[in-house]
């Protein structure tokens, strides 16, 4: 398929990823423990609604729909990166334990840190990201070799041994934390979307602005890197910098979306895999698609889960592994 109908095709998979987007959004408005009935979302959407229904709306669903979409889109961009830069169809930010270097850093912030809990909405972000930011610098290290670069399938491995290692971690120092404390953490490790409030809407969302953008403005590179360390030096690519600074973008990406919803792995795996199918593996064409699927697969797996038991459901993150997991396993399955 030549370029321009790559284009085309991309075109109405991003319309069709938007139109399943809103009808998801449209569903999870009008689903959920306190009922809000469907042909009264457009009248309370515009001011014409009890007190009940405007809260319900303004306060709990519509927040938790947009943190929801948002950090989904983070994670997919931040899998995105990860996958080109590494060459590994496997990397994903939760798999490779970049999250759980967010989790124990805000475990460890939130437990002893003497801060006011308004404060909570803007430091937590820079928290996580300092904490991935570490971790993702030792999961590098241990993965370069000097003869060899940076080894993909060595880092997956390192990745998983960190994140397993780091959750590890993060039950032992909550072990003896206050209860209260504790069921917050518990919270976050499950991928329960805790921060559903306008406040850390608002702290996410110039994230987001500057990160999309700017790796749009790298796919270029991005596509350089994921062919080959030989390639990109070939055409005068200053690899090690323009590696790091990806990674960081990624980080930075996974971070501020893992500070609002918890550890949730495997969309940032997913997305960028079925948007490779669908546009291939362009970064320029790839990466729009893939932080629309991000959004959407996050959306419809907590308004899923939310709905199943009453009345604190299913964490998203939980609902998102039922999924992930066998499809990480065929990915395994297939690259073998």
């Amino acid at each position: 398929m030549n370029l321009s109908a790559l284009i085309r095709k991309q075109r109405l998979i991003l319309l069709v990823s938007l139109g399943l987007i809103a009808l998801t959004a449209i569903v999870s408005m009008g689903i959920g423990y306190s009922s809000l009935s469907f042909d009264r979302l457009i009248p309370v959407l515009f001011g014409q609604g009890t007190f009940k229904e405007d809260f319900v709306l303004f306060s709990v669903r519509l927040p938790r729909i947009v943190i929801t979409l948002l950090s989904g889109m983070a994670l997919a961009l931040a899998g995105s990166i990860l996958q080109s830069v590494t060459r590994n169809d496997l990397a994903d930010p939760g798999i490779i334990g970049i999250n759980s270097g967010a989790g124990v850093a805000i475990t460890v912030f939130f437990l002893y840190a003497p801060i006011e809990v308004g404060s909570l909405v803007y430091v937590l972000p820079l928290v996580a990201f300092i904490g991935a930011l570490v971790t993702a610098g030792l999961i590098y290290i241990f993965s370069y070799s000097r003869s060899r670069g940076l080894d993909p399938v060595r880092l997956v491995l390192v990745g998983v041994g960190f994140s397993m290692a780091l959750s590890g971690l993060m039950i032992v120092i909550i072990s003896s934390a206050e209860r209260s404390k504790v069921d917050f953490i518990s919270k976050w490790i499950a991928g329960s979307i805790w921060g559903a409030d306008w406040p850390l809407i608002w702290a996410l969302i110039p994230w987001l602005l500057f990160l999309i953008p700017f790796t749009l403005f790298k796919s270029n590179r991005l596509n350089i890197l994921a062919l080959s360390e030989e390639s990109a030096v070939g055409v005068g690519l200053k690899l090690e910098r323009e590696r790091m600074v990806l990674i960081l973008t990624a980080v930075a990406a996974s971070a501020s979306a893992v500070s609002v919803t918890g550890g949730i792995a495997f969309i940032g795996l997913m997305a960028p895999h079925i948007a490779k199918t669908l546009v291939g593996p362009r970064n320029q064409l790839f990466i729009p698609v893939a932080v629309l699927l991000g959004g959407w697969l996050l959306l419809i797996a907590d308004t899923i889960g939310r709905n199943l038991v009453d009345p604190d459901g299913i964490p998203a993150g939980i609902m998102v592994s039922l999924i992930g997991g066998p499809y990480f396993a065929y990915l395994l399955l297939k690259k073998k």
